[in-house]
């Protein structure tokens, strides 16, 4: 586990960004313009702008707010928006606190030599409901509730691992991108006045937001399962639902080990210390998961950190 699984993309913007893209999806041509991970420092703005093409914005960590068009919405972790060919917007980062955005850029056109090629029609189906739905989308923002977000880091990795398929796996995360963004909006619903949601997914992220605010307490999978008026068999079931499959005990380590390696990174706080402060029993025993999890005790990931930002330890 990384304390912020898209840090490997902070400082290679370039190597998505670098590749000449170019997707051949049912009767449409899709032109990767950008593809990277953007820092919006705190307080950072980027004042009002349009682009020619499509712009999915995805929230990995951090928080902060857009304004589209007159309509201003609070950005939070795991949020994605869209903003379409000539729609101006405005972006901001919280005033305490980075935003990070993975940013996909694309130019999408109907293909004006027909269909040859294409004889899958179920494809050709699908590319023109997913454009037609794009075209259409909501100029708001929703929750990354089909795990988008990975696939940038799975296109990341493919381009520097450089394996025989690779750039298929970079043309297909870029089509799993395009999919999973309309179906985070597509609810299913049958009536406009009635619109349905997925309650296992609201539910795990409920959980996630009651595991994380209280990850320095203690906490069992009961505690969390009452909170959201279900069984604990339900709730675990839920978890293991997820696409990384992980149980409750494991999620709840991540939690508070993601907040030790920010506390190690921001502060100069002794390891006895951030133990206490993030939920673990012991120093003792954070450094005996520390190392296990991560490869590393917490005095060398700090040090690591410390070199990354120009050897400068932060101050206690």
């Amino acid at each position: 586990m990384n304390s912020f699984l898209y840090e490997v993309m902070q400082d290679r913007m370039e190597v998505l960004d670098r590749l000449d893209l170019r997707i051949q999806w049912g009767n449409y041509d899709i032109r990767v313009l950008r593809f990277h991970l953007a820092t919006f420092l705190p307080g950072k703005v980027v004042s009002y702008h349009k682009h020619e093409e499509f712009e999915f914005h995805y929230i990995p960590r951090g928080m902060g707010k857009v304004i589209i068009g007159e309509r201003e919405f609070p950005l939070e972790r795991g949020m994605l928006y869209l903003t379409g060919p000539g729609v101006v917007h405005y972006q901001e980062a919280d005033s305490n606190e980075a935003m990070y955005e993975l940013c996909l850029h694309v130019d999408i056109k109907e293909r004006t030599e027909g269909n040859i090629g294409i004889t899958d029609q179920w494809e050709i189906a699908e590319a023109h409901e997913c454009v037609s739905k794009i075209r259409e989308m909501p100029l708001e923002p929703a929750e990354d509730v089909y795990q988008a977000m990975p696939c940038f880091l799975e296109a990341f990795q493919a381009s520097l691992d450089n394996y025989i398929g690779s750039y298929t796996t970079i043309k297909q995360a870029v089509i799993q991108i395009l999919l999973r963004t309309v179906r985070a909006y597509d609810t299913g619903k049958v009536q406009p006045s009635l619109p349905s949601r997925d309650m296992n997914a609201i539910r795990y992220r409920l959980a996630m937001k009651y595991i994380r605010a209280n990850h320095n307490r203690p906490l069992t999978l009961e505690d969390v399962a009452e909170k959201l008026n279900i069984s604990s068999r339900q709730l675990q079931r839920i978890f293991k639902s997820q696409p990384d499959q992980r149980s409750f005990s494991i999620i709840v380590e991540d939690v508070r080990l993601e907040a030790v390696c920010r506390r190690l990174e921001d502060s100069g706080l002794s390891v006895e210390s951030i133990a206490a402060l993030e939920g673990f029993a012991s120093g003792n025993y954070l450094h005996s998961v520390f190392r296990k999890r991560l490869g590393m005790t917490p005095s060398e990931y700090r040090n690591q950190t410390s070199l990354r930002n120009g050897g400068q330890l932060p101050n206690e």
